[in-house]
């Protein structure tokens, strides 16, 4: 897609963040807009946003993870734009925990939002994207879906499914000759609101050494590394030249870079920035209580 200008933008999780970031990149290109997030208020400022900068905006408050209301949107979509070119399956939720422990309901209610919403963004869309002649799916993956993170297991599962999805879905549009297309996006720390509605439980301190708070801090740390416009700007233009994946920031593009040089042995470098227990302490303990 070389151009936007008269196309229209579904964009989910566009309440904040990357999310609202393309909205306004793409309103100032004369894009119509369908924008979706679960939370209304910050949706309505979305909005209010891109029609100041011109474009004609509907809103829908959503959850990704309600298969039905995806496709009604979509629908719904179609009814009021007439098409629907673009589909931003943005919308993401974090979450820290120990692979070992992390609750079902955790692990559920973030691959219900990060994959499952993408995939119910994803086959809801498609049929719409096929009808409107020229169209183009971006799937929000994470520098995470290229290389695993202790405490992040739930989140990297979520994402490296998003990778494998989006991959095989841009294979299988090419071998049809379909005039639609897909890209996978890979975020390293974007600075957005996520670790504020994130969740994260007691497990991190066992295996990293931090409290709560301290890892809380140390990852919205982390996420000041590239604007949200700046990540937004990055996806659009790939869009344009229909790149198949996308690594969104320096932080991302190095450690990216060092996972292909080095393999797994990229995972020996990052657990140097964690304290090793002595595995004889640790059996000597669980002896103590029982185990």
């Amino acid at each position: 897609m070389k151009q936007f200008k008269g196309k229209v933008a579904a964009i989910t999780g566009a309440g904040s963040g990357i999310g609202r970031a393309l909205a306004l990149n793409l309103a100032r290109a004369g894009v119509d807009l369908a924008l979706s997030d679960i939370n209304a208020e910050n949706l309505l400022e979305t909005a209010r946003l891109a029609e100041a900068a011109g474009a004609t905006v509907t809103t829908t408050t959503l959850d990704v993870a309600d298969r039905d209301a995806v496709f009604a949107w979509a629908e719904d979509i179609v009814a009021n734009h007439g098409r629907v070119n673009l589909l931003f399956n943005n919308a993401g939720v974090a979450h820290a925990a120990a692979a070992e422990t992390a609750s079902l309901d955790d692990f559920q209610w973030l691959m219900n939002i990060n994959f499952w919403g993408v995939v119910h963004g994803t086959q809801a869309f498609l049929p719409h994207l096929r009808a409107s002649g020229e169209g183009h799916i971006v799937n929000l993956s994470s520098l995470f879906g290229l290389v695993g993170m202790p405490t992040q297991a739930t989140y990297c599962a979520a994402k490296f499914a998003v990778r494998g999805y989006t991959e095989t879905l841009r294979m299988e549009l090419d071998m049809e000759g379909a005039p639609v297309s897909a890209t996978c996006v890979h975020p390293g720390g974007v600075a957005t609101g996520i670790n504020q509605s994130g969740r994260i439980d007691d497990s991190v301190t066992r295996l990293t050494g931090d409290s709560v708070e301290s890892h809380k801090r140390m990852a919205e740390k982390m996420i000041q590394t590239t604007t949200p416009d700046r990540a937004a700007e990055i996806i659009l233009n790939a869009v344009k030249r229909n790149a198949r994946r996308v690594v969104v920031g320096p932080d991302a593009r190095a450690l990216d870079k060092i996972a292909r040089l080095l393999g797994s042995g990229y995972q020996s470098l990052i657990l140097r920035r964690y304290p090793r227990k002595d595995p004889a302490a640790a059996v000597s303990t669980e002896s103590a209580r029982g185990i």
